[in-house]
């Protein structure tokens, strides 16, 4: 069995503007380092055996402040979704330049790719599991501490509710929220979803979900 300690990057500029950032460079702003540092202390106790990190700068950033002195392995299988030419874009934008492609985004059809390099939620979906897979197999027995992105959230909550890939986001998935899954004979289980006792009394996150922004 592998434990699975799993939680997205603190809050970024583009999280409050509503603008997709998929695979962009984003750092984290002061709300979001605030929200790093919330959860340093309330991972201060815990033990893990490994770090692991998307490369990208908002997850990687989050990792470096909340697993201080920790080694931590950056790896691009974690990486967000890639929207293609959808990102750096709020949806207004997107409704004045691509009105065809921003009522496509709104199907929510797992096998819709944005153009300009865009990933489907199927293509995504295999790529996320393909990460989990690596790393149960090369941490097997170990407890695993993974920070990430709300869209590789969102996969690994519909692989172990076996929810359909069509349609939008069911879950809460807040910034710097706690995610605790384990790994057993072959399957993904959800122990604790989006625990973010520890952000008590910062200010309110943005709500991303009803537009699909990540």
């Amino acid at each position: 069995m592998t434990e699975l300690i799993v939680m997205r990057h603190g809050e970024t500029d583009w999280n409050r503007q509503h603008r997709f950032q998929g695979q962009i460079d984003v750092p984290l702003n002061a709300a979001g380092r605030a929200q790093a540092e919330r959860l340093a202390q309330r991972l201060a106790h815990e033990a893990f055996d490994v770090v692991v990190a998307s490369d990208l700068l908002r997850a990687r950033s989050t990792a470096e402040v909340a697993a201080a002195g920790r080694d931590i392995q950056c790896e691009p299988l974690w990486r967000e979704q890639s929207f293609g030419v959808l990102e750096g874009l709020d949806a207004p934008t997107i409704i004045e330049r691509h009105p065809l492609l921003w009522s496509s985004w709104l199907r929510h059809d797992a096998d819709y790719a944005l153009p300009g390099g865009g990933e489907s939620v199927r293509m995504f979906h295999t790529r996320v599991l393909s990460a989990l897979q690596r790393l149960v197999q090369q941490h097997n027995g170990a407890r695993v501490a993974v920070f990430t992105h709300g869209g590789v959230l969102d996969m690994l909550w519909r692989a172990a509710r076996h929810t359909p890939l069509h349609g939008p986001r069911e879950c809460d998935i807040p910034n710097t929220g706690i995610n605790r899954m384990r790994w057993h004979d072959g399957t993904l289980q959800i122990l604790e979803w989006a625990d973010a006792a520890h952000l008590e009394g910062l200010p309110e996150q943005p709500d991303t979900t009803p537009l699909g922004v990540r």
